[in-house]
């Protein structure tokens, strides 16, 4: 009776993530069971960041990678967790093109993106706000940039580091940029929960999440072995440094500097008028016990 009990108390949570090898290695744990939430089992769904972004307006899932700036559209649905986010610091995502191109190039160009919420997008709509979007899905902006369908392209995951083998030269790196500018670390994408499941779940799910970073960063070689089945043919070096760039210290908690910079990020968004708001970030471990 105990055990069919047990049973019917086990929830199934729809953890959602991009198939990147950054994110893989933030669940490895939690897909292969090295870490467990009693109660609680995750299914995990993986999907491009920008389909997750469009999904979560429907409250798909119940834990979901989403753009930062995305959060601005979603947060009477979602809260901030304090653990799993991308920041680039000092770098990011990068506008590439096939010839040399200067700042002032960019006005009226047609321009590769990844998606219309992606926080790429937002920071540089901040960058250079006169430019033809055009929304490409992200893994084939480099052949659309190559093919001359577009003058330039905005690349996030591992393009940021394969565009120079490809012949292609770099515009701007938008998270140096970002840096220069603000003195932070360009907040990329982070993870957040329904706000319907309530703060006790809530938490559970939150504990699991952050276990399971910790134990990828204190397993590295095993981590990053499972997470090169998601790193889409790179050579296992070039996974290691992208992986390295996007799963750190950050990753573990925002810290007071982090989510300044989740902020400054949706500032700027709203009184720029791309973004609503006024936008504030709340994250999970804010609420009251």
């Amino acid at each position: 009776m105990g055990t069919q009990q047990a049973a019917t108390k086990t929830i199934e949570i729809k953890l959602a993530h991009s198939p990147d090898s950054d994110d893989a290695f933030m669940f490895y744990a939690l897909a292969t069971n090295r870490v467990k939430a009693a109660g609680i089992k995750f299914t995990h769904v993986l999907s491009d960041i920008e389909s997750l972004n469009q999904a979560a307006d429907r409250e798909t899932y119940d834990v979901t990678a989403i753009s930062f700036s995305a959060y601005a559209y979603l947060r009477d649905k979602y809260i901030l967790l304090d653990c799993g986010a991308s920041f680039g610091e000092g770098y990011g995502p990068i506008v590439v093109s096939t010839r040399p191109m200067k700042r002032q190039d960019l006005a009226g160009i047609r321009l590769g993106v990844p998606g219309l919420r992606t926080s790429a997008y937002l920071t540089m709509r901040l960058y250079e706000p006169n430019f033809e979007a055009v929304p490409i899905p992200f893994d084939q902006i480099i052949d659309a940039v190559r093919a001359g369908t577009v003058d330039a392209g905005l690349l996030i995951h591992e393009g940021q580091l394969l565009f120079p083998q490809l012949g292609l030269q770099k515009v701007v790196d938008l998270g140096q940029w970002w840096q220069e500018k603000t003195k932070l670390p360009l907040p990329l994408g982070g993870n957040a929960i329904r706000r319907a499941l309530g703060p006790e779940l809530s938490r559970r799910v939150a504990r699991a999440i952050r276990e399971s970073v910790a134990y990828g960063l204190e397993h590295r070689a095993e981590a990053l072995e499972y997470a090169m089945q998601f790193a889409r043919d790179m050579d296992p070096e070039i996974a290691d440094k992208f992986v390295g760039m996007y799963v750190n210290r950050w990753t573990l908690g925002y810290g007071e500097r982090g989510r300044l910079a989740v902020q400054e990020l949706l500032d700027r968004g709203f009184h720029a008028g791309l973004i609503p708001g006024p936008a504030t970030a709340e994250f999970l471990d804010e609420l009251p016990k």
